[in-house]
């Protein structure tokens, strides 16, 4: 199936939508940033007393009955839809919020925005960002952004980083040990710990020009500010929602929709968050790299829930192409992560159209797709190769 193409509605057209609805349905794209926005939706709902219910799908397709409303969320498909071209989900789904009349919490859809692969206060998150630092939720420091307050843990599971230490704890203690960091950081410590990381991730072996770009996200992080949120920071914030999205979507829509998440939601978080992380950047390590026209290939022996993270990283730090590719022969599953604008249908279409060819499933918005096949999983991704834009 093509993904419609239809731009989203007005934030007050699609809350006039919402506010006469007898029950919604959100259906939120497995990634972060639509999570986070069906969570600021879902609140908001509550908050109206309006009946919901929320899931999460790799390809979002509308199913109303009756009467029911239908939001896709970080997809285009149907009549009430909240893409995430252009901007992020999150941010149409903070002024939906708005429109709705209730006070939406800024700090979820501001990690929305961050897994996006955006920065807070750009590309449409002004609003939030203003709302959060007025109410005193977020605070902008040196230092990078991970949702522990071990930072060893933090930065050898985060995905907001490709570094030569990433997914292994004790090489990550050793180069934190060589800066002498004290206890407790203060601004220079912060930004002592910011350099390292970037001059790691720039510098490393098979980094792209795209590498020092991308690791800005994760540099001079907006804090949080106590229980403003359930992480230390909105990029960790974002990071733990990536990873939930993909490995245990129930627990991100519990995590998404409880302002004040319990101790225990906490940890199964970030446990999901570690072990995912640690696995993507393991099999990044261990992964066959080549490139083609138009596209990095990396063949990884992995999870299918760690191939779109796998995909990601490729993408951002180390494919000097638009497009990163992470395939699993053994499954016959592919993962695809593109930059903004390649092509006219977008990566998820051409997911689709490879996978009509061999006979298997495709999916995908914009920027990320993938597909699966029974066949031969070389066969696929000579299809896909062949339907990405030259």
């Amino acid at each position: 199936m093509t993904e419609t193409t239809a731009a989203a509605p007005a934030p007050d057209a699609l809350a006039s939508v919402l506010a006469d609805a007898p029950f919604v349905r959100l259906v939120a794209t497995d990634d972060g940033d639509a999570l986070a926005a069906a969570g600021t939706l879902a609140r908001a709902l509550r908050q109206r007393a309006i009946p919901f219910q929320v899931r999460v799908s790799r390809d979002p397709v509308p199913d109303a009955t009756d009467d029911d409303v239908v939001v896709t969320v970080g997809s285009a498909a149907g009549p009430h839809a909240i893409p995430a071209t252009g901007r992020p989900a999150s941010t149409t789904a903070f002024a939906v919020a708005a429109a709705l009349g209730v006070a939406p919490d800024p700090v979820l859809p501001l990690a929305g925005v961050v897994a996006a692969g955006s920065v807070p206060g750009t590309d449409g998150s002004g609003d939030a960002l203003e709302a959060a630092e007025r109410a005193g939720l977020v605070d902008r420091r040196p230092g990078v952004a991970v949702p522990t307050a071990d930072l060893a843990d933090g930065l050898a599971a985060s995905t907001l980083i490709r570094a030569p230490y990433s997914g292994d704890p004790e090489s990550t203690r050793a180069a934190l040990a060589d800066l002498g960091l004290p206890a407790t950081l203060d601004d220079d410590a912060h930004r002592r710990l910011a350099s390292l990381v970037a001059v790691d991730v720039v510098a490393a072996e098979s980094a792209s020009e795209r590498a020092a770009s991308a690791v800005e996200r994760a540099l001079r992080p907006y804090a949080t500010d106590g229980d403003a949120a359930p992480f230390a920071t909105v990029g960790g914030y974002a990071d733990v929602l990536d990873a939930l999205a993909l490995e245990s979507p129930g627990t991100g829509v519990a995590l998404a929709l409880a302002a004040d998440p319990d101790p225990p939601a906490r940890t199964a978080a970030l446990d999901v968050w570690r072990t995912h992380g640690h696995e993507t950047h393991r099999a990044l390590d261990a992964a066959t790299i080549g490139r083609y026209d138009g596209c990095v290939v990396a063949r990884v022996e992995a999870s299918a829930t760690t191939l779109p993270t796998a995909a990601r990283l490729i993408r951002d730090f180390r494919s000097p192409e638009p497009v990163a590719i992470a395939l699993e022969e053994a499954s016959g599953a592919i993962a695809a992560a593109a930059i903004d604008g390649v092509g006219g249908t977008g990566l998820g279409d051409a997911c689709r159209a490879a996978a009509t060819a061999v006979g298997g499933d495709g999916w995908g918005n914009a920027t990320r797709g993938g597909l699966v096949t029974d066949g031969d999983p070389t066969e696929a991704l000579a299809a896909l190769r062949e339907e990405l834009p030259r």
